[in-house]
């Protein structure tokens, strides 16, 4: 009987083919545990009206941990269109079934590291003083709160009375909005609570203390977002003096986290975000590393033991239907990684991470994103890896 059983969630589009890849990588490095498919994605939505359906919250509810792949999100009047048609004009509305996970099971601590691999082609470098190319070593673990905020879900188009004459009650609402006709009104809300703003910003004192950082960085925008971006720096810097006064807060505004990382990526060691800021500093960050190809993610809930390990590159469906996939599948793999230091599998966790550390080095081996080519089908005729090579030359490092 395998040691543990893990919910995998392929997806849609390359999520399928790299979640593939990755059960390879494990079970070469001896994981032992069971794979139960879990059903999510396009598919279930044209199908059920349903992307995330009740059989697959049971899965996730029983085995606790998942590897995730990709999913296809599309607007509401394109997802409405593509549902089966005995299923149309019934009330179904689409939602995405990862942020659905992310709120129904609390995965409101999520981690996503972006950290240089020596010899990427695509690691960033810089013009240094002297005038030559210089590549900064970026090693930065950015904490997202992950259940709330932009993405929490609470919008309007055309409000109804009761919210419209909530709104109405605010002086800025009144001021510099009333003249919009009620139809033409789209109002969506970003929520901040003290308890899962606390979480995430707990999560990355802690990180910062086991790695030995003296600071974290508190990625919002508390001149402009008083009340949400205010409450997440007044946390951190409360935080700090009552629990971890070794360790200081500094307080950057998202506009100017996107200028500063190009310049000096190196200043920063862990940022602490809410929902939308995280997912943009994070994609930022990762454009350092090689891009969505290197791009890992742990979302986990630390009182229900739910976790959820993903990369943050989409389903990119075009790829899929190509003959020979051409998808770089490191994202995923270190994705895997994470999940095994979760468990406290580290022995083998650090096994992978290092054959993924020796093939990028070597260079004899490159997906088409680190040969910068573009992603037509021909490109493993150009010299480019496919998913499956890439996967078949980590694998040979861990014999």
């Amino acid at each position: 009987m395998a040691k543990r059983t893990i919910v995998t969630l392929p997806g849609d589009g390359i999520g399928k083919v790299v979640l593939e890849e990755t059960i390879r990588v494990l079970e070469a490095a001896g994981f032992d545990a069971e794979y139960v498919h879990g059903d999510i994605g396009w598919e279930f939505w044209c199908k059920e009206g349903n992307p995330l359906p009740d059989r697959t919250i049971e899965l996730l509810k029983k085995h606790k941990i998942a590897l995730f792949g990709a999913i296809t999100s599309k607007p509401k009047d394109k997802a409405a269109a593509e549902l089966a048609p005995e299923l149309q004009g019934k009330g179904f509305t689409y939602y995405s079934p990862i942020v659905s996970m992310r709120q129904k099971f609390d995965l409101d601590i999520c981690m996503r590291p972006c950290q240089t691999l020596p010899g990427n082609p695509l690691n960033f470098i810089r013009r240094g003083k002297d005038g030559n190319p210089e590549e900064p070593v970026v090693d930065v673990m950015i904490f997202r709160q992950n259940t709330e905020g932009l993405y929490g879900g609470v919008e309007w188009t055309n409000p109804g009375d009761q919210v419209y004459d909530a709104l109405m009650t605010h002086p800025k609402f009144k001021d510099n909005f009333a003249w919009c006709p009620r139809p033409e009104l789209a109002v969506s809300t970003r929520i901040f609570t003290k308890k899962y703003t606390s979480r995430i910003v707990k999560a990355a004192f802690e990180y910062a203390k086991k790695r030995g950082f003296d600071k974290i960085t508190v990625c919002e925008k508390p001149n402009v977002i008083r009340e949400t971006s205010g409450m997440m720096l007044k946390i951190a810097q409360e935080m700090s003096k009552a629990e971890y006064p070794g360790i200081r807060v500094e307080d950057v505004n998202i506009d100017a986290m996107m200028m500063w990382l190009t310049k000096n990526p190196e200043n920063y060691n862990v940022i602490v975000a809410g929902n939308m800021f995280g997912d943009i500093v994070s994609d930022a960050f990762a454009g350092l590393i090689g891009g969505l190809g290197f791009a890992t993610s742990a979302q986990f809930n630390p009182e229900n033991g739910i976790g959820v390990f993903e990369p943050t590159h989409g389903s990119a469906p075009k790829y899929a239907d190509y003959e020979t996939s051409i998808v770089n599948p490191v994202a995923m793999i270190l994705s895997a990684v994470m999940m095994l230091e979760h468990l406290n599998e580290d022995e083998t966790a650090g096994r992978i991470r290092k054959a993924v550390m020796e093939v990028v080095a070597e260079g004899e081996v490159r997906a088409y994103d680190m040969l910068k080519l573009r992603g037509t089908p021909d490109v493993v005729n150009q010299g480019a890896a496919s998913t499956r090579q890439m996967a078949d030359a980590i694998i040979a490092k861990l014999k």
